[in-house]
């Protein structure tokens, strides 16, 4: 793997983490009954794994 292709992977994740985080943030869950939006760690990771199979 070349260093751009990397650096394109790891911005993937990182900018689908904001926005996982962003979403909690301002969608969220308030009952708690939602799996990943309800948990800011869920939502985060959730969103990083989704920013890396964007970059794939």
């Amino acid at each position: 793997m070349t260093h751009p292709e990397l650096l394109k992977r790891v911005i993937g994740v990182l900018v689908g983490a904001v926005l996982g985080f962003a979403y909690y943030k301002f969608v969220g869950c308030s009952t708690g009954a939602c799996p990943i939006t309800s948990n800011p760690w869920m939502s985060t990771i959730y969103g990083g794994v989704i920013g890396l199979l964007i970059t794939l």
